[in-house]
């Protein structure tokens, strides 16, 4: 999770033209971002892959309202819907896009191409039928904070025992970069979303940043951290792991809580 991943600034950026926020040229560069391009495959009413800002109008034009995010692991669908050809692409990709108000979803497919050290990465959105179902395991915004203060307190607890600082030069460098990251002051989410949201997305995202640098492999081959032998390795992944579910279990409610704002109003 040190990535912000792309199918939350489809997302995010989508909810926002979808209501008026932004323009559609606006929301396209910001779904791009430093890619090189973006195009929407298999859409309805389209006989070939089309670009951002065609895709997003046709889907507001086939009645999308709105756009969750779905961040599935094995063993773990989170936000998934079905069916099963949709999920276990999802699965795939780890992430997907799913719309509210027209039964379909968006898939990335990713594809780098050029020579080394000038490679640029194109993403195919694959569009595909999904059920008009709650999405798996989704909190509301209120529940992932809630969540989320227990998890920053087990993943500090975890790290310290870790002893990240003495965990080598890959270690340090992940640190750091992260660190710059956050200090940039980078806009989080879209013109649209709650504070609140804004909040639960950052502190997710650390926790999941925290969590991603603790499992990376070190610049000596081994991992971060005090743990040396298979066991104490073992208890480490199995200390982490609800830690990761709830970071990321909260960055979806984060992205989702244009829907949640959208679904309180309508009521």
């Amino acid at each position: 999770m040190l990535d912000e991943p792309r199918s939350g600034r489809l997302a995010a950026w989508g909810n926002a033209l979808l209501a008026g926020f932004v323009s559609p040229d606006e929301a396209a560069q910001q779904v791009v971002g430093g890619d090189a391009t973006h195009r929407v495959a298999d859409l309805p009413g389209e006989s070939g892959a089309v670009g951002l800002t065609l895709a997003l109008g046709r889907l507001r034009a086939l009645g999308a309202v709105g756009l969750g995010v779905a961040l599935p692991v094995p063993g773990h669908p989170l936000g998934l819907c079905g069916p099963p050809e949709f999920n276990a692409r999802a699965l795939e990709a780890g992430e997907a896009v799913i719309a509210s108000g027209v039964p379909l979803g968006l898939v990335p497919e990713v594809f780098e191409a050029g020579p080394r050290g000038d490679v640029h990465t194109e993403v195919v959105w694959r569009c595909l039928p999904v059920r008009e179902a709650p999405p798996a395991d989704v909190p509301s915004l209120g529940e992932a904070e809630r969540e989320l203060a227990e998890a920053l307190r087990e993943a500090t607890e975890v790290l310290t025992r870790l002893d990240l600082a003495g965990s080598g030069p890959v270690a340090q460098a992940a640190l750091e970069a992260y660190r710059a990251r956050a200090e940039r002051g980078r806009e989080v989410l879209a013109p649209g979303y709650p504070p609140r949201a804004v909040r639960v997305l950052e502190l997710a995202q650390r926790v999941g940043a925290l969590v991603s640098i603790a499992r990376a492999p070190g610049g000596d081959g081994r991992e971060h951290g005090a743990a040396v032998s298979s066991s104490e390795i073992a208890a480490r992944a199995e200390a982490l792991r609800p830690v990761e579910r709830t970071a990321r279990r909260a960055q979806v409610a984060a992205y989702n809580a244009a829907l949640e704002e959208r679904a309180r109003r309508t009521e």
